[in-house]
């Protein structure tokens, strides 16, 4: 340990090139218990209703106001200290937290007492992912960050395919209370070990081309020089926005589509479990590699290839979201409405293009975000932009489906989620103007 409790950094040299890679891979799975422990809200929201109560309005206040409202607004202090101190401790503190009220969430006995434990959980994640994505710039270097922060939004598939498949299944055969306990203890375990195996690099260290002096160490800037200089920047406000409008639909949609596929599709909780699971896995890998990997190269080209990647695939991914929800009526199902081995089927295929393409945003805008501040910034850059992305993409997106729901109940009946899931298409169809926008002006906003 250094002075002042700070960790001492690791110089170059002292770890082999390769060690990048294990830092990465912690970083995925740490990311991946961090989704797990958010998403599994989403497979266990019928039991939870049933034991409490609630309406679609009241379980999506739950799933995201009580987490994202102090999930965003703490992350600015945490991403304050990570740019001071070191990053591996404030991970590791915030891995700890959130999993243990995870576990807290399967002893609760009311539904006020499930929505403070869920805002436990988002304390903790307010240090997950900022201070995570600052130690992937400074492992990796400029024309790889954004595959390795395509590489580290893994975790995103992996959670919530591992919450959606295990909280399913523990649900059906101990209870969803079982669910809680048992993912958040795991994660308590793992903190230990990601501690001893992270280290700490110095600031902006891969930001110098091979053969170039060690950059020297720059103090971190105050909280609001950062607020100024990315105030001063159209491009921050559009790529932020954009990911807010895309996160509304992203995340709603994530927490209602297993209600969605039990209510329309006649699935059961084991089922869906098994059936959400590989489609948030197959399609979510696929698309944000991808989108990581056009990203970089457009990127080479010009820097509004970062934005205008995941454009794109907002525009092909709405109706190919649409035909998937409808693709019963394909092979004969009335309605609109899924049924039989063969619709299912139908409809397992085509889920998996837009789930893959709605995420492809992720590796090219997070490194965008990564290159509108200097490297001494750039933990609190990413909290700015993460409040913005998740007290809009949280909050507003899962309570906007389940209060659309019940108010379209009267006119549609069981049928009344599908609908709201339909207007929320709109959200896409946002962000992809605003990330068309954001090209024009990132190239001016852009720090080397």
């Amino acid at each position: 340990m250094g002075e002042n409790g700070i960790e001492t950094p690791v110089p170059m040299g002292a770890k082999p090139s390769g060690y990048r890679y294990v830092v990465l891979a912690m970083l995925v799975l740490a990311y991946t218990f961090n989704f797990l422990d958010r998403q599994i809200l989403g497979i266990l929201a019928k039991p939870i209703k049933d034991e409490f109560g609630l309406t679609d309005a009241q379980f999506g206040l739950m799933g995201g106001l009580a987490f994202a409202l102090l999930y965003t607004t703490l992350a600015i202090p945490i991403a304050w200290l990570a740019d001071r101190f070191s990053r591996v401790w404030i991970m590791t503190a915030a891995l700890t937290l959130w999993s243990g009220f995870t576990a807290l969430c399967g002893v609760v006995g009311s539904f006020g007492h499930l929505f403070m434990a869920r805002m436990g959980v988002g304390i903790g994640e307010a240090g997950g992912v900022a201070p995570a994505y600052s130690l992937i710039a400074d492992y990796f270097p400029k024309h790889q960050r954004a595959r390795a922060l395509a590489a580290y939004a893994f975790g995103i598939p992996l959670g919530t395919a591992a919450g959606t498949l295990v909280g399913g299944l523990l649900a059906v055969h101990y209870g969803w209370r079982t669910a809680f306990i048992a993912v958040g203890l795991l994660g308590v375990l793992l903190a230990p070990v990601f501690r001893l195996v992270m280290r700490d690099p110095p600031r902006g260290r891969a930001d110098r081309a091979p053969g170039e002096p060690p950059i020297a160490p720059t103090p971190a800037a105050p909280l609001s020089q950062v607020v100024r200089l990315l105030a001063a920047k159209p491009s921050f406000w559009l790529l932020s926005l954009g990911a807010a409008s895309s996160s509304v639909c992203g995340y709603g949609v994530a927490a209602w589509l297993p209600s969605f596929f039990m209510r329309s599709l006649g699935l059961t909780l084991a089922q869906t479990a098994w059936y959400y699971s590989g489609i948030a896995f197959l399609g979510g890998a696929v698309g944000i590699w991808m989108g990581g990997v056009m990203a970089d190269r457009l990127g080479a080209k010009s820097k509004a290839g970062y934005p205008l990647t995941p454009a794109v695939a907002f525009l092909i991914s709405v109706p190919c979201f649409l035909l998937a929800m409808n693709s019963g009526s394909l092979v004969g199902g009335q309605g609109g409405v899924l049924g039989g081995q063969a619709s299912l089927a139908l409809a397992f295929v085509i889920f998996l293009i837009p789930t893959g393409l709605n995420l492809t945003w992720l590796g090219p805008i997070t490194a965008a975000v990564q290159h509108l501040a200097p490297a001494p910034m750039r933990t609190t850059a990413s909290a700015l932009f993460l409040l913005i992305n998740n007290l809009l993409g949280i909050a507003v997106g899962l309570y906007y489906f389940g209060k659309v729901s019940d108010l379209l109940k009267p006119v549609f009946g069981a049928e009344s989620l599908r609908w709201a899931i339909y207007t929320g298409m709109g959200f896409y169809l946002l962000a992809a103007l605003l990330f068309f926008l954001a090209s024009r002006r990132l190239d001016r906003d852009w720090v080397d």
